[in-house]
């Protein structure tokens, strides 16, 4: 990967390794698997997927991205350098890492002669070869290796002598990008300027590329990756919404519009920053997060004009209460108390699913209106592409009715001690006029659902017998107000070829559950028997 011109940046997403770290963040290896190919037609170069060694889940997410790989950006592990007094051709931890099969990897070792003297418990000299040896070694395999210096920041004001060593140490061993990194997000934007500034002037001729990791202890991981690039940093490091642990990274849903309109540097095609939004709320989904509606940029706040001088200003010119154009990030204007616009979102969307509209359709009107009204009641089609196109097929009198519910009922055997809970569903359905009743058992009342469903409908539609419910979040949306509050119910189906998810909302969580459900069959449905 070569750079060619001046104001080129790589944007590298950790995500799925750093953003995982957050208190009460947990993915599947089917949610890491969409946010990595959402991450890939965004643009994104480089997305860390995680530490292959440390965990069963890492290994079989780098195991599926060999067999569907991703389109243009490079999956990359992570890992530390090998241990103290041993070598890395016999350091088990690298194995995993080499058996990622990846270009390139992505080795941390430490800058601060605090981490190892006490932290490693070790000398300063043999850290200084466990950094030559891993980077070596891989580099002997065919790896291009990115060296984040973690603690970096902390150790150059510490030591600045050693600090500098480390960096020499991996750049000598092979190692094409020296990526800074404030990990405990303490630095100030003016000291970030500064020694990315000395690193490189140290040796501009040999140097390779520098790139900034930041995070946001102190309210500065923006700022303070904005400050490493102004100083010529060219690598830049953050995840989708600021996800990250403790008070989280830096957030590229801000540095990437920050970088590319106000700063002038190429990060992502234009085509694709109009899709920002979309993502950000895309992952907040899936990571079962409520979206930050005041974030920067992405959130639903972020263009919202309420009342008084300044909406009837921005009604007459948007520049004087905006300083973008929502769209150039895939927002939209709001004013609050008269929603308007939304109507090339609607497009846009419908576009990702194949189906083109008109703009001056009174049908695409309607469609607008009643995502609206959805929206309002909690339902939110960020995450959930399946339930909107049959939204979309609604609207244009294109949806089939492929059965109808009749009825329901779930029990629960709830027994002391048990690990699993048995539940029974009962549902009465309608195909092309008869009635059929099935019951099925489930480990759980969605699951019963879903069997007694797919069981009664499987003689007349096939197809359903390779279905399958393969993922199943619940979010309260209005917490406060108890057991009355309504629930979002997202529900990931599959085929074994392809996936889709699905939504309901309701104050019954069941009822919510139900909705997704149904919906899902329907959307698989129609992907065999829809007119094309």
């Amino acid at each position: 990967m070569t750079i060619t011109l001046s104001n080129q940046l790589w944007l590298y997403d950790t995500t799925l390794r750093d953003g995982t770290q957050r208190e009460g963040l947990s993915v599947s290896i089917e949610d890491k698997l969409r946010i990595a190919y959402r991450l890939d037609e965004l643009g994104i170069p480089f997305i860390e997927g995680g530490w292959p060694g440390a965990n069963p889940k890492d290994v079989q997410f780098f195991w599926q991205l060999q067999q569907k790989p991703l389109k243009q950006a490079e999956i990359v592990p992570f890992c530390s350098t090998r241990r103290p007094y041993t070598k890395a051709v016999d350091e088990p931890m690298l194995e995993a890492i080499l058996a990622a099969s990846t270009r390139w990897v992505t080795i941390f070792g430490k800058s601060w002669d605090l981490h190892v003297i006490e932290g490693l418990k070790t000398s300063l000299d043999e850290n200084l070869a466990m950094i030559g040896d891993t980077i070596e070694y891989l580099r002997s395999q065919g790896k291009r290796v990115i060296y984040d210096a973690e603690h970096w920041f902390d150790g150059y004001k510490q030591n600045p002598d050693y600090a500098l060593q480390t960096l020499k140490t991996a750049m000598t061993a092979g190692a094409e990008w020296l990526v800074l990194c404030d990990t405990n997000g303490g630095t100030l934007p003016h000291e970030v300027s500064e020694i990315v500034s000395v690193v490189i002037g140290q040796e501009q001729k040999t140097i390779p590329q520098i790139g900034i990791h930041t995070h946001n202890d102190s309210e500065m991981a923006v700022a303070n990756a904005l400050a490493a690039v102004m100083a010529g940093a060219k690598m830049v490091q953050g995840t989708i919404n600021g996800y990250g642990e403790r008070c989280g990274n830096a957030n590229l849903c801000s540095l990437i519009p920050n970088l590319q309109l106000k700063l002038g540097y190429s990060c992502i095609g234009e085509h694709q920053l109009n899709q920002l939004t979309g993502v950000s709320h895309f992952v907040s989904e899936v990571v079962n997060l409520a979206p930050d509606e005041h974030a920067a940029f992405v959130g639903r706040s972020a263009f919202a004009h309420k009342g008084g001088i300044h909406v009837s200003a921005v009604e007459r010119n948007p520049l004087t209460y905006e300083h973008i154009q929502p769209e150039q990030v895939g927002n939209r204007r709001r004013i609050v108390i008269s929603e308007q616009s939304g109507l090339s979102n609607v497009l846009s969307k419908a576009r990702t699913l194949g189906i083109e509209l008109d703009k001056n359709d009174p049908q695409t009107r309607q469609i607008l209106q009643r995502m609206k009204e959805l929206e309002s009641e909690g339902y939110q089609f960020e995450a959930a592409e399946a339930s909107f196109a049959l939204l979309i097929y609604e609207a244009l009198g294109q949806r089939k009715q492929f059965f109808e519910v009749k009825g329901f009922q779930v029990h629960c055997d709830l027994v002391e001690m048990k690990e699993t809970t048995n539940s029974l569903a009962t549902v009465k359905v309608a195909v092309n006029g008869k009635n059929i009743l099935e019951a099925a058992e489930g480990n759980g009342p969605v699951a019963a659902l879903d069997a007694a469903l797919r069981k009664a409908l499987v003689n007349f539609y096939p197809p359903i017998a390779d279905f399958e419910l393969t993922d199943y979040k619940v979010r309260i949306l209005n917490g406060n107000t108890g057991t009355s509050a309504k629930t979002r119910a997202l529900v990931e189906s599959g085929n074994g070829q392809k996936r889709w998810t699905t939504i309901g909302v309701s104050t019954n969580i069941v009822e919510a559950s139900y909705q997704a459900v149904v919906a899902g069959l329907e959307y698989g449905l129609l992907l065999y028997f829809q007119p094309k």
